[in-house]
């Protein structure tokens, strides 16, 4: 019995130590649920419609068509490397559009369980939000219009507005934005349209930050044009001013910053942006953030998508 007993006591005596080295190692990793969260990955990416519509494919003319299977495995590949946890989508089409893309990135491993969509007066083109975490509300701006010349028109795609519970001590608010295209149309001058637009989404904006200076705002999307031009500066606001929101200026692999490639122009433009509030951007990882790039990132979209992390614990606005 007594050896029985003594073996007994070196083995309590032995997890005990072992116990305690644990908790010591323990005591040196970052605890990613504390002081060091883990950081959170959103990305941006205009789909190319993912819809039903006229298109051809593969030289033949087909009405009513979906999107390509072999587009969407593309863009259901490309999803499952950047491992968003947050993702907001433009040019998706209808409810079964998203529940379609939800389920086939579910079955590749990548799990969104929570959604949003946001549609306008475009019958066709919508704004989607997927969360890992809970939507806790939305503030869709879906019946937005503006005058030119006498002449009412819609923002088509509006405004989608949705807060996102990342933890019990965070929240992200994001806006997301499809301006008006290129593409002329009778109404109106594109340019004109999508510079109203862009004010009707600064108003959104700014009624935000004038009841939530330290919001954790995020507005992104395809804005259509580039940097310097007056929706880009509408939107971003008066430099300077507290209510200003931060470009970031992702890059891909080489330091490339275009978003997107006209193919019958032959033309590489920047159209797609993340913009931060000044309560959001210390919490931006930039080193962490990019652009997305493949060798065939074109058989998915002709966007390429934004990698923005973020670490979801408050931090101190600079110069406050």
């Amino acid at each position: 019995m007594t050896a029985i007993n003594i073996g007994h006591s070196a083995k309590i005596s032995g997890a005990c130590t072992l116990s305690a080295l644990f908790l010591f190692i323990g005591a040196l990793i970052p605890d990613a649920t504390a002081e060091n969260p883990a950081p959170v990955t959103f990305v941006a990416y205009n789909l190319k419609n993912y819809l039903d519509m006229d298109r051809r494919i593969d030289g033949e003319f087909r009405r009513d068509a979906p999107k390509p299977d072999t587009e969407i495995k593309h863009i259901v590949d490309y999803l499952v490397k950047m491992k968003p946890d947050i993702l907001g989508v433009c040019e998706i089409g209808d409810e079964q559009d998203l529940k379609d893309l939800a389920s086939k990135l579910t079955a590749a491993g990548l799990d969104l369980p929570h959604s949003t969509l946001m549609g306008a007066q475009d019958p066709y083109r919508r704004l989607a939000l997927l969360s890992k975490y809970p939507i806790t509300e939305t503030n869709h701006q879906s019946d937005l219009s503006y005058l030119i010349d006498d002449i009412d028109i819609p923002f088509a795609r509006g405004i989608l507005d949705a807060t996102v519970d990342i933890s019990k001590d965070y929240q992200l608010r994001l806006l997301g934005i499809h301006l008006k295209s290129k593409r002329p149309v009778p109404e109106a001058d594109e340019a004109l349209m999508r510079r109203n637009e862009a004010h009707l989404l600064r108003k959104h904006i700014d009624e935000i930050l004038e009841e939530s200076p330290d919001v954790n705002l995020l507005v992104y999307g395809d804005f259509n044009d580039n940097r310097n031009e007056a929706p880009i500066k509408a939107v971003q606001g008066r430099f300077g001013s507290k209510r200003y929101l931060r470009d970031i200026p992702l890059a891909d692999n080489l330091g490339y910053r275009w978003t997107y490639y006209w193919n019958s122009g032959d033309q590489y433009s920047r159209f797609d942006y993340i913009f931060v509030s000044s309560g959001l951007y210390p919490e931006v990882i930039l080193d962490e953030s990019r652009l997305f790039a493949d060798k065939d990132w074109y058989d998915a979209s002709d966007h390429r998508p934004l990698v923005l992390k973020i670490s979801p614990a408050e931090k101190a606005i600079p110069g406050e």
